[in-house]
């Protein structure tokens, strides 16, 4: 008798609770692969036989039982499979992806468009050197066998009150049969070039309404000007204003190129080598004749490194190469 009923204790201790047994209804248990809450949730939905339909994160059949994850209850629960429209789900979790893979190609153009945008304000020039997005104007060099972008500051006359864009005008003298130099301090510029065929890169202000012109059209609006020594100083040009109104302009233009880069920048580089010497980069202004404020700088392989340059040193091969001052 004592074996018989130790017997039917260990046979009842075996025996599944109700809770782990098979259910014809709805039950929410406590499974031990309930979905960790820091994994990617996929959200589904078993469509059913009524109309209706359950919100899971995810599901597995058994046998004739339907286990899933419910995401309103968040809880395990299952069902028996034949209330489960199975054509009805598949279909809405083939067209659920292919929505999906739509919106992400919609996001990735989008990201694509608005990165090519943001490159276009900052279009690279060198390896590992962008123009930056703020604009300006930058003198692209080689120094010490490295590339080496250096901002050009404009020089000259008085400066037009309106300073919105990132051109500065200089006043021209409207009286009729004046004669207006254009004259720099020193024999020198502060910023040389070491090599012949410098690039230079102006940013324009489309919306400055003082701007007639935009990158692309902007092939007439710049020239090099080989500068002149007088009185231990640079000469530039000479505007000439006739008695009936017309500017006229003298100074020693040099053929260049204009051309537009990305976005706002155009690239201005001069035909032929330049000889050693002192330059500046004018801006023709049409019938007002040339902006009295240039952008002077010099030619001279010799020079020390200009100040406020900027170049491209890598941190270590893994990373990308960031924007450093040059030390002197």
């Amino acid at each position: 008798m004592a074996l018989l009923t130790l017997f039917a204790v260990v046979s009842a201790a075996q025996q599944p609770s109700p809770a782990q047994g098979p259910n014809t209804t709805r039950e929410s248990t406590s499974a031990p692969d309930r979905p960790r809450t820091d994994e990617p949730i996929k959200i589904m939905r078993l469509i059913l036989k009524d109309g209706s339909d359950e919100p899971v994160r995810e599901y597995r059949v058994r046998g004739e039982r339907v286990e899933y994850f419910s995401s309103d209850r968040r809880v395990w629960e299952e069902m028996p499979a034949s209330l489960v429209d199975w054509p009805a789900t598949e279909k809405h979790a083939k067209e659920s992806a292919t929505e999906k893979q739509s919106r992400l190609r919609e996001i990735t153009e989008a990201e694509a468009k608005e990165r090519a945008a943001a490159d276009a304000q900052t279009p690279s020039v060198a390896p590992g050197i962008r123009l930056p997005a703020a604009g300006g104007v930058f003198l692209l060099d080689r120094f010490q066998g490295r590339a080496v972008l250096t901002p050009l500051s404009q020089n000259g006359a008085d400066i037009n009150k309106n300073t919105g864009g990132n051109i500065l005008r200089g006043i021209i003298n409207p009286v009729a049969g004046s004669q207006q130099m254009i004259e720099l301090k020193g024999l020198h510029a502060a910023i040389q070039s070491h090599v012949s065929v410098p690039l230079i890169f102006v940013s324009i202000d489309s919306d400055d309404p003082t701007t007639d012109y935009t990158p692309e059209t902007a092939h007439n609006h710049f020239r090099i000007v080989r500068c002149e020594e007088k009185n231990s100083n640079r000469v530039v040009g000479v505007v000439d204003i006739a008695v009936y109104g017309r500017v006229k302009q003298e100074a020693k233009y040099l053929e260049a190129k204009v051309e537009p880069v990305s976005g706002p920048w155009v690239k201005v580089s001069p035909v032929s080598p330049l000889p050693a010497g002192e330059y500046a980069l004018v801006e023709v202004l049409g019938k007002q004749g040339i902006n009295l404020l240039v952008w002077d700088f010099g030619v001279n392989a010799a020079a020390p490194g200009n100040t406020g340059a900027l170049r491209a040193e890598p941190e270590n091969a893994n990373q990308p190469p960031v924007m450093k001052r040059k030390s002197q």
